[in-house]
């Protein structure tokens, strides 16, 4: 983690790996899966709200992405559109969100979802909007595939469909270290290429999901391969192929890359 000096009230929004992933469907032009998502606690982007001129919503960190782009102002809007508060568009024009990277970018993370989920429950707290799970989730799942999960702040959990479909996982969360080489991996690249070349048993996948759905986390990653578990893998490597040179023996992949990860 980096040094910062940030005000009194903070919060932590954490990095996820894929356990393992799995694409069982397709349907309406999205791909459907089933997956189970672990919080990373060691790796984390820190938020808070800071006071703003007034002049309208805005979000101050290393984002390479115009404002209209990023996940917290799509969340943003999605959460305007679906509760007509007008102390929220108020506090918004009023204050800015302060996001401090420390999760990478492009690289299976989900750190810009984390930073969605994590406003919504941030406004939701300090507005005392008293929106429930259900709803801050049928907001987020919206704004992308992983945001429902971070948005209930399970620390493991299976999830399926197309992400809003999100079960908590008891189980003793393994330690987890990431390695993110200086490779961006193309996420509807990577999933146009499994489409095309590797989507052929994809019918087949939903009893083996079902299966890992139901076993430890350390226990999955002990019995079966990187190549097994996460279905993007090998579409990852063939569409990126600075990614085989990076990749590291008997480390896993993560969502659509191109971040790595084992246990401690």
């Amino acid at each position: 983690m980096k040094e910062m000096n940030t005000p009194t009230k903070t919060y932590k929004s954490f990095a996820k790996v894929n356990i393992f992933l799995k694409i069982v469907g397709f349907k309406d032009g999205y791909h459907q899966i089933v997956s189970r998502f672990v919080l990373v606690d060691s790796l984390y982007d820190v938020m808070w709200f800071e006071q703003n001129d007034g002049n309208g919503f805005d979000v101050v960190g290393e984002f390479d992405c115009p404002l209209e782009s990023n996940t917290i102002y799509k969340a943003y809007k999605a959460l305007t559109e679906h509760v007509s508060y007008q102390r929220i568009e108020q506090f918004c024009k009023t204050h800015k969100v302060v996001v401090y990277k420390n999760i990478p970018a492009f690289a299976g993370l989900g750190g810009g979802s984390s930073n969605a989920a994590m406003f919504l429950n941030m406004i939701n707290e300090e507005l005392n909007l008293r929106l429930s799970l259900k709803e801050l989730i049928e907001i987020g799942k919206d704004v992308g595939a992983d945001v429902p999960f971070f948005i209930t702040k399970y620390k493991s959990a299976n999830v399926r469909g197309f992400g809003e479909i999100v079960e908590e996982f008891d189980e003793e969360v393994p330690q987890i270290k990431t390695f993110t080489p200086n490779v961006k991996c193309d996420t509807t690249k990577i999933y146009r290429l499994y489409r095309k070349d590797f989507s052929k048993n994809m019918s087949q996948q939903l009893d083996f999901a079902d299966m890992l759905s139901h076993m430890d986390s350390r226990e999955i990653l002990e019995e079966f391969s990187p190549e097994k578990l996460n279905d993007l893998f090998q579409p990852a490597l063939k569409s990126e192929l600075d990614l085989e040179l990076a990749k590291k023996d008997g480390w896993f992949f993560s969502g659509s890359g191109s971040s790595f990860f084992t246990t401690t």
